[in-house]
């Protein structure tokens, strides 16, 4: 059996300068230092680190499969030196993701949001790498059903024979902890019915239905269910497989020209565009924003990473942060208000739990709620006052 290529993309906020916006460039070097030596050692082949806003982008390609427990620990131990210097620094929020001291062989459930692939290495591997900042993993739903089942997006579901045969979504509960597989397109309605709602049911992988081979692979990791409470919102990071019996590398890339409403934004309690960005561009300041994704692609080459090529850095995706910008202008218009507000159930960050429950004694059926009382200045008003 020939050799099999794993490449694990693990990220976490492990600090930021001046809020929540970007890593430090001494952060970054810290991380790569570890992975640099990880690689000296044989524990990996080979490495990129970048990042999307305050999320450090841990790019790593090997040959132990996925949750090898000294890939993951390499990864944690760069997040750990990376977050040292963001404490030495002052940086905000330093190490937020890291929701333990102690690594269990695991980076899931610690925090770090991991996407994995393991693949047995075509001729030409041409890879793309997304990640983005202040959304949840229910963000590339739309996207990933327009690469792999929408013909209007995809034209190789239609002309390409090796795409024809269509595709196998595995959609997950994040809150019940279960999963589905559905065959598009003829279960294309009963996909579309639970992905519709993507803050709790999540595509996690896609697979090619004549052969099964992977094709797609997103975090899924939810920081709030982990640690029980909002610790901010959960960034995630997705490998998709191009060309060669894939959606070609533009198949990929189309759905992200419509920046869709994604929640995140503020405090992580804001729907706002999906928009699409060079790496030198993500940098959410604008109200925390608006949301940011940026694709990064690679050829993988003998468990070897070339390239990459900074895709959203490219005039075709203007058009698409104008429309960004202009949605982002309009949902701030709404202030405090929904549909720019997420709904309560998804604001465990905010103060509303703790408003609701410092008013729930005074809530009353509506048939005996009296009437308010009346302050004295309110019962001199309409009235002659005398000196």
């Amino acid at each position: 059996m020939a050799q099999k290529t794993t490449i694990s993309v693990i990220k976490a906020d492990i600090g930021s300068l001046a809020g929540h916006h970007t890593v430090h460039p001494d952060c970054m070097a810290a991380a790569s230092r570890v992975l640099a030596e990880g690689k000296k050692k044989g524990i990996i082949n080979d490495f990129y680190v970048t990042h999307v806003g305050d999320d450090l982008v841990l790019i790593m390609t090997h040959t132990k499969g996925e949750d090898n427990p000294e890939v993951h620990g390499l990864a944690w131990e760069a997040f750990k030196k990376a977050a040292e210097v963001a404490k030495e620094l002052g940086l905000y929020a330093a190490g937020q993701d890291l929701l333990s001291d102690a690594f269990s062989g695991n980076v899931r459930g610690l925090g770090p949001a991991a996407a994995e692939m393991e693949i047995e290495e075509r001729p030409s591997e041409p890879i793309v790498i997304f990640a983005a900042d202040k959304t949840e993993p229910g963000a590339f739903n739309l996207p990933l059903f327009r690469i792999f089942a929408d013909p209007f997006n995809t034209a190789g579901l239609v002309i390409d024979p090796r795409l024809h045969m269509g595709f196998t979504f595995e959609v997950v509960d994040v809150f019940e902890d279960k999963g589905v597989h559905l065959n598009t397109p003829e279960e294309m309605y009963d996909l579309l019915a639970l992905i519709g709602t993507p803050s709790r049911y999540v595509i996690r992988r896609v697979y090619r239905k004549d052969d099964g081979r992977i094709a797609a692979v997103v975090s899924v990791e939810r920081l709030n269910l982990i640690a029980g409470k909002y610790v901010g919102k959960d960034d995630p990071v997705m490998i998709v497989r191009a060309q060669s019996g894939f959606p070609a590398l533009g198949e990929v890339l189309e759905p992200f020209t419509f920046p869709h409403l994604v929640a995140g934004w503020m405090r992580g309690s804001h729907n706002g565009p999906l928009m699409p960005v060079p790496v030198r561009d993500a940098r959410p300041t604008r109200f925390d924003g608006p949301p940011r994704v940026i694709a990064l692609g690679f050829q993988v080459k003998n468990a070897k990473l070339v390239g990459p090529s900074d895709l959203f850095d490219d005039p075709a995706f203007d058009e698409a942060r104008r429309t960004a910008n202009k949605v982002a202008d309009y949902m701030r218009r709404h202030g405090p208000f929904m549909p720019h507000r997420l709904d309560p159930s998804e604001m465990e960050y905010t103060t509303l739990p703790q408003v609701l429950e410092k008013l729930k004694d005074r809530f009353k059926p509506v048939k005996d709620l009296p009437k308010p009382k009346i302050r004295h200045s309110e019962m001199l008003s309409g009235e002659e006052v005398h000196d």
